[in-house]
């Protein structure tokens, strides 16, 4: 008899906190949709996930800031049978330095992969989860959602707006069965954050110790997500930073935040 296990998608799958979300869901048993643009990267973990934990493991490729792809990639998962059970908003992008120093289209592509693409894909798949009654969205967001966040000022606005989103959300779905939750990590060793620290030497002199891993942010997220938390900070010293952060004025978050970012800025 075959057991039917529930199927989390999972964006931005291919390395970092996706990767390893990959990993965590698929050792609860789910069965995985990877999605992310490296189908060389997608297709060696998806084999070793197929083979480490026996459960189906499906490979999609494309860029979701492309006109339709999120509408597309939803048919095409419907068409193939696939509900998804799990939605995990992973993929994100970010650029770091002054912001009159970044491009508009840069800046425009931050606001379209971290906010328009989360945003239509929970749009495409919550309604389908509420019909049925069960269902779990999980947004990563970031530790700058919660204060203005200069030298990153496009990708912290956009993580304040996916924080926002689960937020509302999570009221929302009260009582339907779906849960939405926002897990707002801090620094982390992934590409994303090795790629910053390439572009501005003053961010190579963050320890490394000082950075989380991606699998124990993964698993503290999805342990989260399951037990229907709205957010989810990872890390007793971010929850704390949390929470001072929304008690403080916010003048004087911004001046503290101000003194710090600046001084990663290269000139």
């Amino acid at each position: 008899m075959t057991v039917k296990r529930n199927t989390a998608l999972i964006t931005g799958a291919s390395s970092g906190i996706g990767e390893a979300f990959a990993r965590v869901c698929a050792q609860h048993q789910y069965d995985v949709i990877l999605l992310a643009r490296n189908q060389q990267k997608l297709n060696s973990l998806a084999v070793q996930l197929s083979a480490d934990y026996g459960v189906e493991v499906t490979v999609k490729t494309c860029d979701l800031t492309a006109p339709d792809a999120v509408k597309d990639l939803v048919e095409e998962l419907l068409t193939e049978g696939k509900e998804v059970d799990l939605l995990i908003n992973n993929a994100g992008r970010v650029e770091h330095g002054a912001f009159v120093h970044i491009t508009p289209e840069d800046h425009q592509n931050i606001v379209q992969l971290n906010v328009a693409v989360v945003t239509a894909m929970t749009a495409h798949l919550l309604p389908r989860m509420i019909a049925r009654g069960q269902g779990r969205v999980l947004n990563v967001a970031s530790m700058g959602a919660f204060q203005p966040m200069p030298s990153v000022a496009s990708y912290a606005a956009t993580k304040a707006f996916i924080l926002s989103l689960s937020e509302s959300l999570s009221e929302e779905v009260r009582g339907t069965g779906v849960t939405v939750t926002a897990l707002c990590p801090g620094l982390t060793a992934t590409d994303m954050v090795a790629g910053a620290q390439q572009k501005s030497p003053a961010l190579t002199h963050i320890p490394r110790a000082v950075m989380a891993d991606p699998y124990a942010v993964a698993q503290q997220g999805l342990r989260g997500c399951l037990k229907g938390r709205v957010v989810v900070v990872p890390g007793a010293k971010n929850w704390i930073v949390s929470v001072l952060s929304r008690a403080t004025p916010k003048w004087l978050v911004r001046r503290i935040i101000g003194l710090v970012g600046r001084a990663t800025i290269s000139p």
